[in-house]
């Protein structure tokens, strides 16, 4: 078997299972592309394990309980190039509901005997029907499979079937439902060979591959022994083997409740070898075979207020007073670079040749800033000193707060230099009288005249200037 799934034939050029990537069909139900994938690595498998026969081996997996479409491989494709998108989809007919990335038909007649099954087995999800030669020659012996190993009892209960090669007629179907009862998960067809049925794929491959054991073991003791009367069979009332993969108690008896499907562990191991060949199956483990390792205390990193809180032992000691010495100096170094803020500024400096720049680390003290000065922080307490009442703290941020809500916020303190100082308004200077304000309408009719007068040239008399300068003195006359 090891050699059959590390075979280097197999690994020179292997076709991807989950080629489902870029194929959406619509009628694709919920979950019906991991079923794919499953179906598609179990054909793989049979392949590997020299259990694929070209005629009679047929593999098959309920879809939709509600539809009851099933998936099946197209007659003419070979076991080691299924693929998940080469799957058709039938009905409970056989007939083709979704034809898959492939041009060919499915055989109705070899598809005839999983849907008698689905039809008398609703519980039933998956079938697979294996013709090897081991299986062939124990459903074509008159006894049966006999219990004489570990693999036989793990089968169970076994019920049989003279299967004439079709299932047309209803009283074939009436016959199978009677043979097959409402749980026994193995079918053997009389000279056919045997059928496992399972509720998931997982455990139908579990149990086609203990069937196909038990058979081997079967034929070869028979044939060493020469005969059945010459083997020890085991009782099944006394020797119970235990199936893997049942729920029970994982730990002690009361510990907690461990549950799997049968032969989930046992697939998955499997699928990781696909997976490690390079098949790609596209399976969804439930298990991680890796531990995800737990990260110690040293590898999480210690917020710096953290490092404030102290514990005490039973003795009213610290803790790191018990340390070695120079253990509790390095945690103090680590306490101390914990606390103090970074230091450093990331600046952009100009080089030699024009255009260029470079990014490196300075202090703060050595970048000159003209928008800000740099604070130097002396000690971790320089903005919240010791021993200050949180009550107070409380207090300042709900004042805070308050004029964040009511918009009260200011630029800062507001400076009270020149509020002593108070402004008086002066009242402005009286303007100077208008000298024409007191003359008559005659006077300056006259006044006007002269203007006139003497802008043409004309000295024909003067006007007494001393009365319209002196607006006290009334009636002048012009001379």
């Amino acid at each position: 078997i090891r050699s059959a799934l590390t075979n280097t034939d197999h690994m020179m050029m292997v076709t991807p299972i989950n080629d489902l990537h870029g194929w959406e069909p619509g009628s694709m139900v919920k979950g019906e592309r991991l079923m794919r994938c499953k179906l598609a690595s179990t054909h793989r498998l049979f392949d590997l394990y020299g259990w694929a026969q070209i005629s009679r081996t047929c593999l098959t997996l309920r879809v939709s309980k509600e539809q009851e479409h099933f998936l099946v491989l197209p007659d003419g494709l070979a076991y080691s190039e299924v693929t998940g998108s080469s799957l058709v989809k039938v009905n409970i007919l056989g007939e083709v509901v979704e034809k898959g990335s492939t041009s060919l038909s499915v055989d109705t007649e070899k598809f005839s005997l999983h849907s008698a099954i689905y039809s008398a087995r609703p519980d039933v999800r998956c079938l697979f029907h294996l013709h090897t030669p081991a299986t062939a020659a124990v459903s074509a012996m008159k006894c049966g499979l006999l219990p004489l190993s570990h693999e036989a009892l793990l089968v169970g209960d076994v019920a049989y079937y003279d299967y004439n090669g079709v299932m047309e007629e209803e009283e074939d179907r009436v016959e199978l439902q009677k043979s097959l009862g409402p749980t026994c998960k193995v079918l053997v067809l009389r000279n056919h060979g045997i059928v496992a049925l399972g509720e998931s794929v997982e455990e139908a491959f579990y149990t086609i591959y203990h069937i196909q054991a038990a058979c081997q073991i079967q034929v070869s003791a028979l044939c060493s022994a020469g005969g059945e009367h010459n083997l020890i069979l085991l009782d099944r009332t006394i020797h119970k083997p235990n199936q893997a993969g049942t729920v029970g108690w994982a730990g002690s008896t009361f510990g907690p409740l461990h549950k799997s499907r049968i032969g989930e562990h046992e697939f998955e191991a499997l699928m990781r070898t696909l997976d490690n060949l390079g098949y790609r199956t596209g399976y969804a483990y439930r298990f991680p075979v890796l531990l995800e390792r737990s990260r110690t205390r040293r590898e999480v990193e210690v917020p710096a207020t953290v490092t404030a809180f102290h514990q005490f032992d039973d003795d009213g000691v610290h803790p790191a007073l018990r340390q070695h010495p120079f253990a509790q100096r390095q945690q103090q170094e680590r306490t101390r670079w914990l606390n103090t803020p970074n230091t450093y500024q990331k600046v952009s400096q100009e080089e030699a040749s024009p255009g260029h720049q470079r990014t490196t680390w300075l202090k703060t003290e050595e970048v000159t800033q003209a928008g800000s000065t740099s604070i130097k922080i002396e000690n971790p307490n320089q903005f919240v000193p010791l021993f200050t009442n949180p009550q107070e703290v409380i207090e300042t941020r709900n004042k805070i707060r308050q004029q964040n809500r009511q918009d009260m916020k200011t630029a800062g303190p507001q400076s009270q230099v020149l509020a002593s100082v108070i402004t008086e308004e002066i009242p402005p200077e009286p303007e100077p009288p208008n000298p024409f304000n007191q003359l008559t309408d005659q006077e300056l009719e006259e006044y006007r005249k002269e203007v006139q007068r003497k802008q043409e040239g004309g000295t024909n008399g003067t006007i007494n200037s001393a009365r319209l300068t002196a607006p006290q003195t009334t009636n002048t006359s012009v001379y």
